[in-house]
């Protein structure tokens, strides 16, 4: 006799972004738990009865018997900062954990991917556009190209159901992709930490390695600069200024303004740093030959007005 396969229902017609990458979660994790699964998209009330996992559609968020709509009156709940659910978020509430191995690596994929996600699900607006020609490309632009375009449904050259299918094995590696960089990042973050708190001068932070200082080194006050390896460069060494917000631009210290576009010689006879390779036009990183090199041009930028 063969074993049941996991049913996993959600909607027919029209996709997004929440409810593909909700699939997504519960195919990794059937996957890894080397169960069998189909997918089914449908809005039949009586087959989804049939269903072990019910996503984005049935009117009914239950936790326990796998129900994760939050169309229903009165939604599915919130987050603690006030952020609506939407059927990933559901479902990666429960089953993330699972997946990442950790509850921290689980709320970093939450805060980064889920947050988004559900907002906009929701009709949250999460930015304002600084320019009306242009507006960002993000991952919801990436969910409405493999949808059927109106000539595709015309011509039955591809259906809803397809471009679904299509597009499952794309959000499953961005997800698998999120949850390895989530891993690491926490890891190298608790390396950017140590630097920091060995660090006499905490103005300018030294690490030895690539590891996601950003997000870190906001947490504290003090830093203006890190010091790091050019992986890309050979045996150079970067200074980079650090921001207030991780994904903006706004340098805490801009570098000296007359470095600005500078690169090799000039550049070193600017310093004083014989081996001063080059510096952005917008101040926030500078490259030396060697990491005394990078200290160098660090404490002078530090120490400079301009």
């Amino acid at each position: 006799m063969e074993d049941k396969k996991v049913k996993i229902i959600t909607h027919s017609g029209n996709f997004h972004t929440d409810d593909v990458f909700a699939v997504s979660v519960l195919v990794l994790l059937l996957n890894k738990r080397n169960e069998e699964y189909e997918i089914i998209r449908t809005r039949d009330p009586e087959v989804m009865k049939t269903g072990d996992f019910i996503v984005d559609v049935g009117g009914e968020y239950d936790q326990h018997n796998n129900r994760f709509d939050h169309h229903q009156k009165g939604g599915a709940g919130e987050r603690e900062n006030g952020i609506s659910y939407s059927s990933f978020g559901l479902i990666w509430e429960k089953y993330g954990e699972e997946l990442c191995g950790s509850v921290q690596a689980k709320n970093v994929i939450d805060k980064r991917f889920g947050y988004p996600v559900d907002s906009a699900d929701n009709g949250i607006n999460t930015f304002n556009q600084v320019r009306a020609d242009i507006f960002p490309y993000i991952i919801h632009n990436i969910t409405m190209v493999f949808r059927p375009t109106w000539k595709e449904e015309e011509e039955g050259t591809k259906d809803y159901m397809t471009a679904f299918m299509d597009y499952l094995p794309v959000a499953r590696n961005i997800l698998e992709r999120e949850i390895v960089h989530a891993k690491d990042e926490i890891e190298g973050g608790k390396l950017v930490v140590d630097a920091y708190k060995k660090t006499e001068d905490k103005r300018i932070v030294t690490i030895d390695g690539h590891y996601p200082w950003e997000d870190v080194l906001n947490n504290y006050p003090e830093p203006l600069y890190v010091v790091k390896p050019d992986h890309q460069n050979g045996g150079a060494w970067k200074v980079k200024a650090v921001r207030d917000i991780a994904v903006g631009f706004e340098n805490r210290k801009d570098l000296p303004e007359e470095w600005a576009g500078r690169r090799g010689e000039e550049l070193a006879e600017i310093t004083g740093v014989p081996d001063a390779i080059f510096c952005h036009n917008k101040r926030w990183i500078a490259v030396a030959g060697s990491k005394e090199g990078a200290l160098a041009l660090a404490k002078l930028a530090v120490e400079n007005n301009n």
